[in-house]
């Protein structure tokens, strides 16, 4: 994508203590300032509340804010993977009750889920209860990051990269499957909300091969998908030139960012991923020249 560097960097892809991030909505805005980024966007699992914590007319003087949110999606028929999609939406209504709905809906079942995954661990011999995760979160919806970090702090594993390969990950002992909204509901959801809705990170997505993710985005942008997220710390060069090269075929949008949740995945900075992640100012200018007019 050819954007002039000098004009600064962004991060659209950042999440706070309302879902899995270890750093509130407002300190987000200070560290984002402090790193010279130009445009952020808090994009917490199936929640919206960072980003309403953000008022828009405080935002500090030389960084721009995008209201964010990233959607655990059930592909669409035909595609048997095993885990969600992830939609981005961007420039959305917050107050919109055509997401409100959905996210209500994804929140209630996480909510559901957590007990399950207690009950699972004490099967095993690992006494977790709900004060032991809240006392291992700083706010917000509780998931499995949340139970990973109790079970570190507790000294049932070594790391949360530990917690997830033995206890909490996909076809572990304690492992629940959650619920997830059909990417047509969460598309429509975001448009009819004002936004923009993203493919998150499509390298990431198991199971597909290139031609294979090539049909999804097909699919995914007869459904209203308009942008596919490129600029990402996990993936390659070779990765971000196919993404650019699939969104130029579709005629979507470009969009990045680091996928910071601060402490959490310490490796990962605030706008620069694992340090050389750079998205330029022009993806913010382009994203928010495609937001309808309110």
């Amino acid at each position: 994508m050819d954007c002039d560097r000098q004009a600064g960097r962004i991060d659209l892809h950042i999440h706070s203590t309302a879902s899995d991030g270890t750093y509130s909505p407002l300190q987000l805005l200070d560290m984002a300032l402090a790193e010279g980024l130009r445009a952020i966007s808090i994009t917490d699992h199936d929640s919206i509340e960072g980003t309403k914590q953000i008022d828009p007319g405080r935002v500090p003087e030389g960084l721009l804010f995008l209201t964010g949110v990233e959607i655990s999606a059930a592909p669409p028929p035909g595609y048997p993977l095993s885990g969600s999609l992830h939609i981005l939406g961007y420039g959305f209504d917050p107050g919109d009750p055509a997401l409100s709905r959905p996210l209500q809906q994804l929140q209630a079942a996480r909510s559901d889920r957590n007990p399950q995954i207690l009950q699972r661990l004490q099967r095993i011999g690992i006494d977790l209860r709900r004060e032991d995760i809240a006392a291992a979160a700083p706010g917000g919806q509780l998931g499995r990051p949340h139970i990973a970090r109790a079970l570190v702090q507790k000294g049932h594993a070594r790391s949360i990269d530990d917690a997830f390969d033995r206890f909490l990950g996909s076809g572990k002992p304690a492992y629940v499957d959650k619920y997830r909204i059909p990417a047509e509901e969460a598309v429509a959801a975001l448009r009819a909300a004002g936004g923009v809705a993203v493919l998150a990170h499509p390298f990431l997505i198991e199971g597909l091969d290139e031609a294979g993710l090539l049909r999804l985005a097909a699919d995914l942008k007869a459904l209203g998908l308009q942008g596919i997220e490129v600029y990402y710390p996990g993936h390659s060069s070779a990765q971000v030139k196919s993404s650019l090269s699939m969104a130029a075929r579709f005629g979507m949008l470009v969009t990045g960012g680091t996928d910071f949740h601060g402490d959490l995945t310490p490796e990962i900075q605030l706008g620069r991923g694992a340090g050389d992640l750079f998205v330029p100012f022009c993806v913010y200018e382009a994203l928010v020249a495609a937001l309808p007019a309110r």
